[in-house]
């Protein structure tokens, strides 16, 4: 097994050591690096190197591979991964250090969540492209929320995603293509707007779609295969990143990656990667501004979507300015609280001039993203979100950095 790339581990050092939290200026918000090292970037870059046609490699430092797996788990930011290598020795033994190894984070997209982030990764197109902006987002025809991880209230999928996959057009090239995943996420509008395209192989446990990964990256010459685990984001939710429970999924995933990288077919490049990173959130009313609790904020707001780390905000016809200006007055310098037209133009959903028309009346009126451990919760209308320990959406390191993990053979 050997690796191609060495990251500039000092810088990345420099530019994320921890420190004193101080309010930071709109510029200093993370913006994704979408056409050089965002999860938008990765499958056109494999595709490019099996061959597929219409691909470019976006990521110049990864070398072809005849064959090229990439296992998604969600939940597993850079920032958490370092944090803990007694859990995981096998996946930092790879991680890009002085000592030669493999990794190297890349950005997830904002916002820092799976429906997003999943979009980016199977369509290879950015947010403002594939519209799917987060955890729940107005729909224009409707002027409803549709939730775009639980596609409710449903809504036509290729009408609101029309970008076709990048597992379709390797199928279409000829490339033997599959996906090994939970068998309840074969049906769900999300996989077949994000990672349609080949064979769907539904398996219960993470040990049983490591091997059947295995198995179908040796049935082809050139083969594209994709598997998830989701236990880990699960895990981070309920009980925060910083439980026992967190832990135990972590030390399994570590188990996993190693399980799979030794069933590896020969000339096979294996991407260990994930869709966002997690924070835990304070459980205190300062942490925790409660919309439902704030009569300022609810003011003018038709309707608040996104979740508690990337909030959209509707107002009514008329008052996003006075939104914009309270939300901005109430919330301080905790929080990057924009317009949409400041978050298209600082390219925090993809570079402005590749967001779509039909996507641009889904982004809120009103952007609004954490800085530090805080989340605008609705405790009355989102209970269940309400309630959880570890969220994600931000423009934050923790959030937004992801790893990249390569093994060949």
């Amino acid at each position: 097994m050997s690796g191609a790339h060495h990251t500039d581990w000092d810088a990345y050092e420099a530019r994320h050591a921890p420190g004193p939290y101080a309010p930071l200026p709109l510029s200093s918000a993370l913006v994704p690096e979408y056409g050089s090292g965002s999860l938008a970037d990765l499958l056109p870059t494999l595709a490019a190197g099996l061959g597929v046609p219409g691909f470019a490699p976006v990521i110049g430092e990864l070398a072809p591979a005849d064959r090229a797996c990439v296992f998604l788990v969600d939940g597993l930011g850079w920032e958490q991964l370092r944090a803990h290598p007694d859990e995981a020795p096998f996946l930092h033994s790879l991680l890009g250090t002085s000592r030669g190894g493999t990794g190297r984070p890349l950005t997830s997209g904002f916002p820092a969540t799976t429906a997003a982030s999943l979009a980016s990764t199977g369509t290879g197109t950015v947010p403002g492209q594939h519209g799917l902006l987060g955890y729940a987002v107005r729909n224009p025809a409707t002027g409803a929320l549709m939730n775009q991880l639980r596609w409710q209230p449903w809504t036509d999928p290729t009408a609101w995603q029309p970008h076709p996959t990048v597992f379709r057009a390797a199928d279409a090239a000829g490339v033997h293509t599959a996906q090994v995943s939970a068998p309840h996420f074969r049906e769900t509008p999300l996989t077949e707007v994000a990672l349609s395209g080949g064979t769907f192989h539904g398996r219960f446990t993470g040990e049983e779609r490591m091997d059947r990964a295995a198995e179908e990256l040796a049935a082809g010459d050139r083969s594209l295969v994709y598997t998830y685990y989701s236990e880990l984001d699960g895990a981070g939710h309920k009980y925060g990143t910083g439980s026992d429970t967190w832990r135990g999924q972590l030390m399994q995933v570590d188990r996993l990656v190693q399980r799979l990288a030794g069933q590896l077919p020969p000339r096979t490049a294996l991407y260990v990667t994930a869709d966002h990173g997690m924070v835990d959130v304070p459980e205190d009313p300062e942490s925790r501004v409660d919309y439902d609790e704030d009569w300022e904020l609810g003011a003018g707001v038709a309707l608040l979507g996104g979740e508690g780390r990337a909030r959209h905000v509707y107002a009514h016809p008329g008052a996003a300015s006075d939104v914009l200006a309270v939300w901005r007055e109430v919330l301080g310098d905790r929080f990057w609280v924009v317009s949409r037209e400041e978050a298209l133009a600082a390219g925090w959903f993809g570079p402005p001039e590749l967001c779509e028309e039909r996507v641009r009346a889904r982004i809120g009126d009103v952007v609004v993203a954490p800085q530090g451990l805080s989340a605008i919760v609705a405790s009355e209308t989102e209970p269940r979100e309400t309630a959880l320990v570890g969220m994600h959406g931000s423009l934050t390191a923790a959030e937004q950095y992801v790893p990249l993990i390569e093994i060949r053979t």
